[in-house]
């Protein structure tokens, strides 16, 4: 178990995680079929050629996903009851194949439940291209609750 207890969150403190994770095409494809979402912005090469992105662009919930799962080993791996919620999503940038993401989360919110027993923490969540040029693709709030360090 590498994720925090209720106790170890702190708000206002920015954990970077370190794993990172290489979009392929057959990860967007995957992810699409998975989804059932056929939109030819994702899949069809000749399609996204016409649109202002030039090429096809990765769906933008497979892009959230994996932010989600890059920020499980350090935040709530093990310690989790359950997610909440996923607020105020927003996609700034495109992700293309290829693109590496990397992800951090900022503690912006963190209460015990009304009998005590656990923890609601809210992180400020973004996802990032890798490169010379970083740039900021994802960005959303998830509200876990967390259980507290065993006694």
């Amino acid at each position: 178990m590498t994720g925090l207890y209720y106790e170890e969150f702190e708000v206002g403190e920015t954990i970077r995680h370190e794993k990172r994770r290489t979009i392929s095409e057959s990860d967007n494809q995957r992810f699409c079929d998975m989804t059932m979402n056929q939109q030819p912005l994702h899949l069809d090469e000749a399609f996204a050629a016409e649109t202002d992105f030039g090429e096809r662009v990765v769906n933008g919930l497979l892009t959230m996903s994996l932010a989600v799962g890059l920020t499980i080993p350090d935040t709530t791996d093990g310690t989790i009851v359950a997610n909440l919620s996923y607020d105020d999503v927003e996609h700034p940038a495109p992700v293309f194949h290829g693109d590496t993401i990397r992800a951090q989360s900022t503690v912006t919110d963190k209460r015990e439940t009304s009998d005590g027993d656990r923890g609601v923490v809210t992180m400020h969540v973004e996802a990032f291209v890798v490169g010379e040029d970083e740039r900021l693709v994802c960005e959303f709030d998830r509200t876990a609750l967390s259980l507290k360090r065993p006694e």
